[in-house]
């Protein structure tokens, strides 16, 4: 459903800012081991993760579970943060979840992420809500999160106060309670006889996009979460079959912008999406990159930007500013598709050339032309195409930069799935909140 193109990132067709032959070579020699780890884990099970793609046995769960929720709803609030909230959200876009113009117009119950804490947003939703036919929807992997208890809290005092059964408008998801560790959300919930999904321990909250986590929102806005699946084991494949590196799209991919930063010090790596329903897919990789690979003074930051109108925000800077990054240009099959524009209003706006054109043929021009435009300036760029946007696509998408990620940590020598300098934060705050420092 996708294709990965690095043809534009090669010294031989940009110039000196690009990656030589030899240097990618052997950064992908490098990542043979990555990939024989991957299979390791797989074989033992000791990464979930890669199971996820062939994994049925939970589908029910969540359909039902969904079904539920979504049945008299008018509301449906997510709280969660991070990692507990970004794989749905970017889901939830296939539906036109946040989709400029589209959104508010969709059938069925208004979604809500409340996936930052803000005082003045969260306590104008509580006001708002026609809380009879709302429901929340908790998510905390360890059950700790402070941000998710203070908004759960908060719920439940307002729910109280004007008598909802908690236990019909709540759901919670989180780890099991695990013996002589506290779980705070399940403390707040399972008291009030609010029903929950178990967490998948296996799997942290930024790789949790095909868990429940990712697969509940996306259930109840109607998408087929099998064929998210389905795509995911398509972007696995290559690695399971023992390809090598060069012949594995996401290990191409983590070498390419490995040996970028290596060899010529790109240590930025941004990621543009040319369609509305991909917004939210940069900012989850945005988490998933920064997360995973910011460690031991080691790792390129990444920054998620949307086509095309950061051509008018971004553009000027990324092809005349510094020449630090890597380019992720994603378009799709949108060539011949919305509106088609009346040639004699092109005639009279002074661009003849619309007539008869469409939307889509003026983004598809855009896409590739900035792709080339960057290249031409001397920028590396890799390119991914979809012959869709639909569940299959953005679930081999998803994983092949689940999988890029940790093969990219590998040839870092750093841990993907630790964060303990967001832990530390984390800490601190609570510290401050209780007066203690």
């Amino acid at each position: 459903m996708i294709a990965q193109n690095i043809d534009l990132a090669r010294e031989s067709a940009i110039g000196p800012q690009g990656l030589s032959d030899a240097a990618l070579e052997q950064v992908l020699a490098r990542s043979e081991s990555a990939l024989d780890w991957l299979r390791a884990r797989h074989a033992d099970g000791g990464l979930r993760l890669l199971h996820l793609p062939a994994e049925r046995s939970d589908i029910a769960a969540v359909q039902a579970a969904a079904e539920r929720l979504a049945t008299g709803a008018t509301d449906i609030v997510f709280l969660g943060t991070g990692g507990s909230s970004l794989g749905g959200q970017t889901l939830a876009q296939l539906a036109g979840y946040a989709v400029p113009g589209v959104g508010a117009l969709r059938v069925g119950p208004r979604i809500h992420f409340m996936d930052n804490l803000d005082p003045l947003s969260f306590g104008l939703l509580l006001a708002r809500l026609p809380l009879a036919t709302s429901r929340f929807i908790s998510i905390s992997k360890s059950g700790g999160t402070g941000e998710t208890l203070m908004q759960t809290a908060a719920a439940l005092t307002v729910c109280k106060a004007n008598n909802i059964p908690i236990a019909d408008v709540f759901l919670g998801l989180s780890e099991p309670a695990k013996p002589g560790k506290r779980n705070g959300l399940r403390a707040l919930l399972e008291p009030e006889g609010v029903a929950f999904l178990d967490h998948d321990t296996g799997v942290g909250g930024r790789f949790s996009a095909l868990t429940n986590v990712g697969l509940l929102p996306a259930a109840i806005l109607g998408l087929d979460i099998v064929a998210l699946r389905e795509g995911a084991a398509t972007a696995l494949a290559p690695v399971l079959a023992k390809e090598k590196a060069a012949q594995v799209p996401a290990a191409l991919g983590a070498a390419l912008s490995i040996a970028l930063a290596e060899e010529k010090g790109k240590t930025i790596s941004a990621v543009m999406a040319y369609a509305d329903r991909l917004e939210k897919f940069a900012k989850w990789y945005v988490q998933l990159w920064a997360e995973s690979l910011g460690k031991n003074g080691k790792g390129t930051t990444p920054i998620g930007a949307l086509g095309p109108v950061d051509q008018h925000s971004q553009l000027q800077l990324f092809i005349a500013g510094p020449r630090d990054k890597l380019f992720t240009v994603i378009t799709s099959a949108v060539a011949g598709k919305g509106p088609a524009i009346d040639p004699e209003l092109a005639k009279r706006c002074g661009e003849p050339d619309f007539g008869g054109r469409t939307i889509g043929d003026l983004v598809a021009a855009q896409g590739r032309a900035t792709a080339e435009t960057l290249a031409k300036n001397g920028c590396p760029v890799r390119t991914f195409h979809l012959a869709s946007i639909d569940e299959r696509s953005l679930g081999e998408l998803m994983m092949h930069f689940m999988l890029e990620t940790i093969i990219a940590a590998h040839l870092l020598g750093v841990d993907a799935f630790d964060q303990p300098a967001v832990e530390e934060g984390k800490v601190l705050a609570k510290q401050y909140l209780a007066g203690k420092a």
